[in-house]
């Protein structure tokens, strides 16, 4: 992916692992905040979308604020007591929901 030199805004894409729609509100909410123009968590995939200005923060900073909020990342795992605080429907390390919906395969 190529982005012009002149433009601040850069789109990413990576893994937060989360399981229900109260992750989304809480992943999404997390970074409803200056210098973010787009962000949508996707619940089968895991996968969050980012548009940000990059003049203003960086990818490792949209994963320490989702960290922050219980969530992991692909590079940020969140802090235990962090974690710990979320209510039970929420606890993606201890109860694997990810086989339920398995990904659609290419036969």
């Amino acid at each position: 992916l190529i982005m012009q030199a002149q433009s601040k805004h850069t789109r990413t894409e990576f893994k937060v692992f989360g399981n229900c729609g109260m992750c989304k509100k809480r992943i999404e909410s997390a970074l409803d905040r200056s210098g973010i123009k787009f962000v949508e968590w996707n619940v089968e995939t895991k996968n969050l979308a980012v548009v940000y200005n990059n003049h203003k923060l960086t990818e490792q900073e949209i994963h320490q604020i989702v960290a922050a909020t219980g969530h992991d990342t692909e590079k940020v795992k969140a802090r235990d007591e962090v974690y710990a605080k979320l209510p039970f429907c929420c606890l993606y390390r201890d109860h694997d929901h990810s086989n339920i919906q398995d990904e659609p395969h290419d036969h």
